[in-house]
């Protein structure tokens, strides 16, 4: 970035582009400000300061009241100094006054991710994309550092069961850290269950042919041919519906949660799952 990049005057006209869409990418903080106002004389030079030493961690757009009363009206400013923050589009944070500069660097700091954050928002990149050992390893990286951090051991998690790996998941699942992640982690004990058994199973095991259809099932998971996989649990479950209380419907519903409700997989196979079970 260069310092025009780092510090932005923004209008009505430019308001939705620089400020709610940029904070897609990247923490805008917009100053409602005017030239008459003693107060903003004093912060202003604070943001303006904060933001060049970031370096590019979040933006400053500057907002002159006088010149965008809409934008005043819109978001609530009934006296300037106004400053408020936005993440992802939304309305993340705000204060009101000219504040002391340790004051403005707290609320900066609150927006801005850490390297951890930052490193754990790549890892889900590389998921989303399929990138499935490199997620691994992204995660593994922060994991190893922080294992309280439960957004990465999740990330982790789903990174391994995705390419078949139970056993490390199910350990990492009963030792999962404390955090909101833990509702979505639980969900995939199932499945983490059943690939671990296959995982550690001998070569040549005679098993009955449901128990066989489950693991040829879970095999197929780790080979990424998640179509043929769900077709063999669907197969279980139209054979008998409470076959080992339910576990294919549980290893379905964790693959339906490892790929997200707008998957084309997901649909179609959740649809499927409904017509065998009612």
């Amino acid at each position: 970035m260069t310092l025009s990049e780092y510090i932005l005057d923004v209008n009505e006209a430019t308001f939705e582009t620089q400020v709610v869409l940029k904070s897609f990418d990247v923490p805008v903080v917009v100053d409602f400000w005017a030239p008459w106002c003693g107060p903003c004389r004093v912060l202003s030079p604070i943001l303006e300061r904060q933001a060049i030493e970031a370096g590019g961690a979040f933006v400053l757009a500057r907002v002159n009241v006088d010149e965008n009363p809409n934008l005043s009206i819109r978001y609530g400013v009934h006296g300037i100094p106004a400053v408020k923050a936005f993440r992802n589009g939304e309305l993340a944070a705000q204060f009101h006054g000219a504040q002391p500069e340790r004051t403005v660097r707290r609320f900066i700091e609150q927006l801005t991710p850490s390297e951890a954050e930052q490193a754990v928002e790549q890892a889900h990149s590389l998921l989303a994309t399929r990138h499935y050992p490199e997620a691994e390893a992204a995660y593994r990286e922060v994991f190893e550092q922080d294992e309280t951090n439960s957004e990465a051991a999740l990330g982790l998690v789903e990174s391994l069961l995705i390419q078949g790996k139970g056993s490390e998941a199910r350990s990492i699942l009963e030792n999962f850290p404390p955090g909101m992640a833990w509702v979505k982690a639980e969900s995939y004990l199932p499945l983490a269950t059943l690939l671990s058994q296959v995982e550690t199973a001998a070569p040549n095991l005679d098993l009955p042919p449901l128990e066989a259809s489950l693991y040829q099932a879970a095999r197929l998971i780790g080979r990424g041919n998640l179509p043929a996989a769900m077709d063999g649990l669907l197969d279980v479950l139209r054979q008998d519906k409470s076959y080992r209380e339910g576990l294919p419907k549980q290893v379905l519903l964790a693959l339906f949660a490892l790929l997200g409700d707008q998957d084309p997989l997901t649909r179609r196979y959740r649809d499927e799952l409904a017509s065998v079970l009612f």
